[in-house]
C-alpha cells in the first residue's frame, strides 16, 4: 500500500491492463466528485448519447432491432439514483456505470455492443451538450435584463440628469438615454453570442479515441438526431478541443466587464453624493451602526458577480495553456471545471440586475436641482459664440470658460445668466457679441440642453425613442433567433425516442472504413 494514496480498493471489473482499483483518496478527492457532478449536469445528455449510439448499432447490424429498444426503454427508466460510483466496480466513472447498468437491464446482449467505443467523444459530446443548454439558459436572463432595460429607458427619457467624464458634471443627459446605451450593449453581446453558438454547436462523436472511428457510424445523423447543426470535421479537433468552453466564457467575461461600469454608475447615483435612485426597501439593507443609513448591497453583489466571468475565464484559459493537443484529463475535466461557476454566477448577476432596473425610481427633481447647480452649458454656450456671433471656435472655448469661472466666483447659479458679464468677456477678446441674453438662456436652460441635440443617437428625447425602436426591434429578432436554436435542440431530443430502430440492409456486421465503398 503506498501510504500518500491510502487503501486500494479492488480491481475493477473494466480492465485487464491495471491490477489495482483506484486507491480511496483517488476516488473521495477526484473521482467520485467528477461521478456527482456529471450525474447532475451531464447524465441526460450521456443517455440521450447512447440512444443515438444504439440507433446506429441497429443500423449496422451490430445488434437486432429489439436489442436496441430494450436498451432505449432502460435508458428511458434512468437517472441519478440509477447509478452508483462503486470504484471496485466502474472506477466511480460515469461511463463505465452507465455501461453496466444497461448490460444488467439488457440481458444477453449481442456481443459486438459497444464496439468501436471511446469515452473521449462520449465525454466531449455529453459536456458541449451541457455547454450548449446553459448557454441557451444565461441568453433567456439576458433577454430578460435586456426587455427590463429598454422599459426603464422609456420611462425616463425625459428626466434631466447630469452626465458625468472624469467624474464631473458634464452634460445634461437623461436616464432614458443611458439605459438605451445598456439595451445597445445587450442586442450586441446576443449577437456575439449567437454566433459563438452556431460556431461551436458541431458534434464530436467519431472522433473516437482521437483518430477517428473503424466502423462505419453515420456521423452526420448522429449529430442530427442531438439538434448539432453538423459533425465536427476533424477527429483530433472533436476530442482535443475544448475551444469551446474558452469562447464561451470570453463571451460572459466580456459581457461581466460593461455591466460592471453600469452597476457601478447605479451606485454612484444611489450614494449620498448624489442621491438620483433609490430602491425599495426589500431590494435595500441597513447599516447595524448607523441608524440613518440606507445602503444598497443588491449593486456591490451584482459588481462583485461581474469579477467572477473573469476569473472563471482566466482559470480556464490557463488550464488549457501549455498542454498536449490531444484528449486528457487535465483539459476535460479540471480546465473546465468553473464552466458551470461562470454560467451560474452570470445567470445570477443578470436576475439580480433585472430586479433592479424593473424596481428602481429616478428622483427626477432631485435630478434636475443638480442640473440646475451645475454649468453644463459650456459645451453649447461656445457653439452659440460661434455659430451666431462668428466668434472663432477656440476663442468661443475661451470666453465660455472665463465666463463661467468668473459666475462661480460671485455664487451665480447657471439660471442667474450674466449678459453684461459675457459682453465683458468677449470685448476682451475683441468681439462685440449681439445676443448675449440669448446665448447663455440657450447655453444654460436644461430643457433646451436636451432639445437642442439633433444628431442620431443623441440625447434628444425623439432620437432616445428612435435608438429604443431599433433597439427593440433586434432583440426581438435575436430572440426569434434564439428561440429556434433552442427548440432545435429540444425538438431533436424529444424526438429522439420516437427515431424507429431501423436494421442494416447490409450483409451481416458492419463494413469497415479500409472496405471499399465503405466511406459512401
Amino acid at each position: 500500500m503506498d501510504k500518500m494514496s491510502g487503501r486500494h480498493l479492488a480491481m475493477p471489473s473494466v480492465s485487464g491492463r491495471i491490477k489495482q482499483g483506484p486507491s480511496e483518496l483517488l476516488d473521495e478527492e477526484v473521482l467520485k466528485p467528477q461521478f456527482r457532478y456529471e450525474s447532475a449536469h451531464l447524465l441526460s445528455s450521456y443517455l440521450a448519447i447512447e440512444k443515438v449510439f444504439a440507433v446506429e448499432y441497429v443500423r449496422m447490424g451490430l445488434i437486432s432491432t429489439e436489442q436496441g429498444n430494450a436498451i432505449t426503454a432502460a435508458l428511458r427508466g434512468m437517472g441519478p439514483a440509477s447509478i452508483t460510483a462503486q470504484a471496485d466496480q466502474n472506477m466511480s466513472d460515469i461511463a463505465f456505470a452507465i455501461e453496466q447498468y444497461i448490460e444488467g437491464q439488457v440481458p444477453d446482449l449481442a456481443s459486438a455492443w459497444h464496439v468501436d467505443r471511446s469515452r473521449n467523444d462520449f465525454q466531449a459530446c455529453a459536456q458541449l451538450m451541457s455547454g450548449r443548454q446553459q448557454a441557451l439558459y444565461t441568453v433567456r436572463e439576458l433577454m430578460e435584463f435586456g426587455r427590463a432595460a429598454v422599459d426603464l429607458a422609456r420611462r425616463t427619457s425625459h428626466m434631466p440628469m447630469p452626465g458625468y467624464t472624469h467624474l464631473q458634471a458634464a452634460q445634461v443627459i437623461t436616464p432614458g438615454f443611458y439605459f438605451a446605451a445598456v439595451v445597445e450593449q445587450v442586442v450586441h453581446s446576443l449577437q456575439r453570442l449567437l454566433t459563438t453558438y452556431d460556431g461551436i454547436n458541431l458534434c464530436p462523436l467519431g472522433g473516437g479515441a482521437m483518430a477517428g472511428q473503424e466502423i462505419s457510424w453515420d456521423r452526420e445523423r448522429m449529430a442530427r438526431l442531438l439538434g448539432f447543426r453538423a459533425p465536427r470535421p476533424h477527429a483530433l479537433a472533436a476530442v482535443a478541443s475544448r475551444d469551446w468552453t474558452l469562447e464561451l466564457a470570453a463571451e460572459l467575461a466580456l459581457l461581466g466587464a460593461p455591466l460592471s461600469r453600469f452597476a457601478t454608475d447605479l451606485m454612484n447615483w444611489g450614494g449620498g453624493a448624489y442621491g438620483f435612485i433609490d430602491l425599495p426597501d426589500e431590494l435595500s439593507g441597513i447599516s447595524s451602526a448607523m441608524p440613518q443609513k440606507k445602503n444598497f448591497p443588491i449593486l456591490e453583489r451584482i459588481r462583485g458577480k461581474s469579477a467572477h466571468l473573469v476569473s472563471c475565464q482566466l482559470d480556464m484559459t490557463i488550464g488549457q495553456r501549455n498542454t498536449p493537443y490531444s484528449n486528457s484529463v487535465e483539459v476535460s475535466k479540471e480546465a473546465g471545471a468553473y464552466l458551470l461557476t461562470s454560467f451560474s454566477s452570470a445567470r445570477s448577476l443578470l436576475r439580480l440586475f433585472t430586479v433592479v432596473l424593473e424596481r428602481v425610481e429616478f428622483r427626477e427633481k432631485h435630478m434636475r436641482e443638480a442640473c440646475e447647480r451645475e454649468y453644463l452649458g459650456g459645451f453649447t454656450l461656445a457653439n452659440f459664440l460661434t455659430l451666431h456671433e462668428r466668434v472663432p471656435w477656440r476663442s468661443s472655448q475661451v470666453i465660455a470658460g472665463r465666463y463661467i469661472v468668473a459666475a462661480i466666483e460671485r455664487g451665480a447659479s447657471p439660471r442667474q445668466t450674466d449678459p453684461d458679464l459675457l459682453r465683458h468677456m468677449a470685448k476682451d477678446h475683441g468681439f462685440d457679441l449681439c445676443h448675449p441674453e440669448q446665448a447663455l438662456t440657450q447655453a444654460f436652460d436644461v430643457e433646451a440642453n436636451l432639445r437642442q441635440k439633433c444628431t442620431p443617437g443623441s440625447v434628444h428625447p425623439d432620437a432616445v425613442e428612435d435608438l429604443l425602436n431599433e433597439s427593440q426591434n433586434r432583440l426581438d429578432a435575436l430572440a426569434t433567433e434564439w428561440e429556434q436554436r433552442g427548440r432545435s435542440v429540444d425538438s431533436a431530443l424529444q424526438l429522439l425516442d420516437q427515431v424507429p430502430m431501423a436494421g442494416s440492409k447490409a450483409p451481416s456486421g458492419p463494413r469497415l472504413y479500409g472496405e471499399e465503398g465503405a466511406r459512401s
